[in-house]
Order: structure tokens, then sequence, then C-alpha cells
């Protein structure tokens, strides 16, 4: 395929993407992402009743969540979630806070808040279909919040 400036000839056709997360209970993939992340409903289809697909997003981001029924009978895949694939990472002021209200709400987690390389504070946790979640918060805005005075880039 011929490309200019590296890029190919027909990526411009694309405007928006989004990722899809197949699962099991799409309800219970609501509640989480919506109630407990904070994601808003964008779309949902059929309007009444159960969805079978709905689309989800934050300042910005969007997710899909589909039914692995769905998945087999529009698109004949055999979605299988919670495989570790892939991580959804969510941005978040505070890292200590989210995890800590993630827990209390049931949350499975993977892996405790802990700081990592680049000066984040990462936590590992699972969506109601196992798939793995991080949250993650730099740690110069926490210092700065708990006021030690302590700067970090």
């Amino acid at each position: 395929m011929p490309a200019t400036g590296g890029r190919l000839g027909f990526v411009n056709v694309f405007v928006t993407g989004f990722f899809n997360l197949y699962t099991r209970d799409i309800e219970a993939g609501l509640r989480f992402y919506g109630d407990l992340l904070g994601f808003s409903e964008t779309f949902r289809t059929p309007a009444e009743g159960v969805p079978e697909h709905v689309e989800l997003g934050l300042n910005g981001f969007k997710i899909g969540l589909g039914t692995v029924e769905a998945a087999s009978r529009v698109h004949g895949v055999a979605a299988t979630p919670g495989s570790p694939a892939m991580v959804l990472v969510v941005w978040t002021d505070d890292v200590d806070k989210a995890f800590g209200e993630l827990v209390a709400a049931g949350v499975p987690v993977v892996q405790e808040p802990h700081n990592t390389g680049n000066n984040n504070r990462n936590a590992l946790l699972r969506d109601p279909d196992g798939n793995l979640v991080e949250i993650v918060a730099k740690v110069a805005r926490a210092a700065a919040r708990a006021g030690s005075g302590r700067w970090c880039r």
C-alpha cells in the first residue's frame, strides 16, 4: 500500500475510536464503570430493557460494553471476558482514596497501591468480568495535597 509521510493513505477516513469490552453481565459492568469509575452513558442498544451494547465516556475517553451473546450472534466471535491481554487505565488525583472506595464497594484487588516508575502511584483491580483495571496518579499530586512539600515531575 502506498504511504504518505509514513502514514497509510486510507488513515484519514477514520474519525474516532474506543475500546469495546465483552461482558457476561452488562448490568454489573455498567455499575462498575458508571457508578464506581464515573463514566457516563452515551449510547445503548436496545434503548429499552437490558442492553446488549452500551458506550460510555469519561473526559473524552470512550469505552463500549458488549454482551458475550451479542458478540456471538452479531459478529460470530466467541468472546472471553477477563483474559489479561489488556488493561484499562484510568487516571485519578488520589490512587489511595480511589482504591479505598473501590475496595469498599467490593471490587476485587490484584495489586494494592504502590509507587512505580515515572513518579506514578498505581493499583490494579478487576472489573466484574475479570478484566484488569489500573488506577494511576502522579505521586507529586498526592504529595502536594498531603502538604509534604515534595515535588515530583
